[in-house]
């Protein structure tokens, strides 16, 4: 068995019962056309802009809480790259304290939007919508008051039209019928008033919560645009300082390399060069000569037996600048690598050593194997020689740090 609500005893629960049947019965009378049912087209009209209303205004105020939830997120998300970018950015860098302190800026630029937001269009939505249940419930007593009033309507009709009319039945059914029709004209009357106004503040409303937003949008993304015109600015900084310190570089790499070419070729046009290094030590010299060894020191000892009187050696020396200069304008010849000029002084301390003089210029050969070169020496025959003999039987290996490339 069902309880009885608290604070309703058995006879008034007995009374509503009595009175839901009585609705229904006379719902159903009226359906069936045995009943005359009171309609108010222009009432409904106001309900159906209630309900319209209604949905509207839950379906707005849906929207900005999921607008604002979106806002949170967006601020979640421009925190995270925020944070980002101030972590990854290195202490030497331009605008270090600036990033900083816009990050701080640009999250309580979000917060305030997001508060915003909230406290007045949000706020004003929810004000405006508190007050549809209370007027539903009242047009929904409204109706179940119209339809008591037609029951009693009914009922005082028919004991008119009996045909034993009972005078106190009727005059308590007129007395029914009376209070019945009062209550439901006072909360038609009131809901009469109440519905066009409530229909027509809806635009003020809608006006106060979209020019709130509109005003926080533009007052939010004003102050978003400078924060970001900073941001673009510390950027753009940044990468001229890196063009400027990489262009820095670059001018002084090419300054040392000009003055390191100067100082070579001030040293190559000075008189009395500096003396270099001594040459780089060589194992100890093969005591069996290879073939163009023994036939270098055979030339050797030719020459010294049919040297020629001065007039003779002048003239042929002559000769040999004559073919130098010749030969050095020309292209290299077939089989050397490079030339070399020396820039000093070599006395031969082995048979298969190359004598330099300052400015003898040699056409520099590939060893025969690669093992047999030793680090810091070079293989190669004098350029007059090879341009007289067409050959490399007097070749010889010297310091590379006594000559230069030409």
């Amino acid at each position: 068995m069902a309880e009885t609500p608290k604070g309703v005893t058995a006879g008034k629960l007995a009374i509503n019962v009595q009175k839901r049947f009585t609705r229904a019965q006379e719902k159903v009378l009226q359906k069936l056309g045995k009943a005359e049912e009171t309609r108010d087209a222009a009432f409904e009209e106001m309900v159906a802009n209630f309900n319209k209303q209604m949905t509207e205004g839950t379906k707005l105020q849906k929207d900005l809480k999921t607008y604002l939830i979106a806002v949170k997120t967006m601020h979640d998300a421009s925190r995270r790259l925020q944070d980002c970018l101030a972590d990854m950015y290195e202490p030497e860098w331009f605008g270090k304290e600036e990033i900083d302190s816009l990050a701080e800026d640009t999250d309580t630029l979000w917060l305030d939007y997001h508060q915003n937001i909230s406290d007045t269009s949000l706020v004003s939505m929810d004000t405006y919508l508190t007050q549809f249940p209370d007027i539903k419930a009242r047009i929904a007593k409204r109706d179940r008051k119209m339809v008591d009033f037609d029951s009693a309507r009914h009922h005082f009709t028919s004991l008119q039209k009996g045909k034993k009319k009972d005078e106190a039945k009727i005059a308590k059914a007129e007395e029914e019928l009376g209070r019945a029709q009062r209550i439901f004209e006072e909360l038609n009357v009131e809901l009469q008033d109440e519905l066009p106004a409530l229909w027509d503040n809806r635009v003020g409303v809608y006006v106060n919560t979209f020019q709130g937003l509109a005003g926080q949008q533009e007052k939010f993304h004003k102050e978003m645009s400078k924060l970001s015109q900073n941001l673009n600015d510390i950027m753009t900084k940044l990468e001229e300082q890196r063009e400027l310190k990489k262009g820095g570089t670059a001018a002084a790499k090419t300054a040392d390399d000009a003055k390191s070419e100067e100082a070579n070729h001030s040293e190559s046009a000075s008189s009395a060069p500096k003396k270099p290094g001594p040459p780089p030590s060589r194992p100890p010299p093969r005591l069996t000569p290879s073939p163009d060894q023994r036939q270098q020191h055979a030339d050797m000892y030719a020459d010294e037996a049919s040297a020629p009187d001065a007039d003779t050696q002048s003239a042929s020396t002559t000769t040999q600048q004559s073919a130098v200069t010749n030969g050095s304008d020309g292209e290299l010849p077939p089989g050397f690598l490079y030339k070399v000029k020396a820039i000093h002084d070599y006395a031969a301390t082995d048979g298969d050593e190359l004598e330099l003089k300052m400015g003898d210029v040699v056409l520099v050969l590939a060893f025969d194997s690669p093992d047999e070169q030793d680090d810091g020496w070079l293989l190669g025959v004098k350029e007059p020689h090879w341009v007289q003999n067409k050959d490399i039987s007097a070749k010889g290996v010297f310091p590379e740090n006594f000559t230069q490339k030409v």
